[in-house]
């Protein structure tokens, strides 16, 4: 058995993966809507939360909170010997003492952030970087290659959360650069649609100008299912963990600033694309 916790974009797009591949997921959130939309995909709903989980449990929460709740409300309802896969993007110590606290319950908590979005969940082709034990993440294998096409063990709890700290603040940085390099191409009479073959088969290239770009930013869909105010989360996990290194971030820090200066431009609520399309536009903070 398997149960979803969190249906948000993500949590509802892997529900509709494990169904879609045999599963019969139990599942649950706060929003009766969105409960309503996981039983009508053929989702079982609890009488509660508690009711929800089983011994593999997938997390797909917004912060270090929520998943600190969730956990206060099914530690008691979890068997022993059950596993924790949380897939929320959260603070490296924030889940090294989720992981303690399992520990002490007799269950196993992986964190296990994921890259890919959405539509990588749908596809089963998201990236998955897990931090926590090895034995347990070998027991979840066989439901997690459903909805993975990499499943990474990074090593122990916490450095899952680290690599997708460090790939988000780079994706963050490649939207700022983006925006800004295909904005001086055009402004000398090369438009991006001329100039993505070119970067996109050259050593410029990057996840930014081989998907986001031509999938999102040029035909104006801004559909990715990821918000600005996540990325400006993660970023903001990024930085912090800088800070409680002492570790210097002189490019990537002025990029990770570029997205708190342009708040107004491109709001919380906003797909995170439109920052480096609000950049090619020339909008200043």
């Amino acid at each position: 058995m398997v149960a979803v916790i969190g249906l948000g974009n993500m949590g509802m797009a892997m529900l509709k993966r494990l169904l879609a591949t045999g599963h019969q997921p139990r599942a649950w959130d706060l929003d009766l809507a969105k409960r309503a939309a996981a039983q009508q995909a053929g989702a079982a709903i609890g009488a509660d939360i508690a009711d929800s989980v089983t011994d593999l449990t997938i997390f797909s929460l917004p912060h270090d909170a929520a998943v600190a709740e969730v956990l206060g409300h099914v530690f008691p309802a979890l068997p022993q010997d059950a596993v924790i896969i949380d897939t929320s993007t959260l603070s490296p110590r924030a889940v090294r003492g989720f992981a303690e606290q399992a520990k002490a319950r007799g269950v196993f908590y992986l964190d296990a952030p994921v890259s890919g979005g959405p539509a990588g969940a749908a596809a089963g082709s998201m990236a998955m970087m897990v931090g926590g034990d090895a034995a347990a993440l070998e027991r979840a294998t066989p439901l997690l290659q459903h909805l993975t096409a990499r499943l990474l063990h990074i090593g122990p709890s916490g450095a899952g959360q680290v690599a997708k700290l460090v790939n988000n603040l780079l994706v963050a940085s490649h939207l700022v650069t983006a925006g800004e390099a295909l904005r001086l191409g055009a402004a000398a009479g090369v438009l991006p649609e001329a100039l993505l073959p070119v970067l996109n088969g050259a050593s410029g290239r990057s996840a930014v100008t081989e998907v986001n770009w031509p999938r999102w930013i040029i035909p104006g869909s801004f559909d990715s299912g990821f918000s600005a105010g996540l990325m400006r989360k993660d970023v903001g996990l990024a930085l912090e963990l800088a800070r409680e290194l002492d570790v210097p971030l002189e490019a990537t820090g002025r990029a990770a600033a570029l997205w708190q200066e342009l708040r107004a431009a491109v709001p919380d609520e906003a797909d995170f694309n439109r920052l480096s399309a609000a950049l090619f536009a020339g909008t200043k903070p």
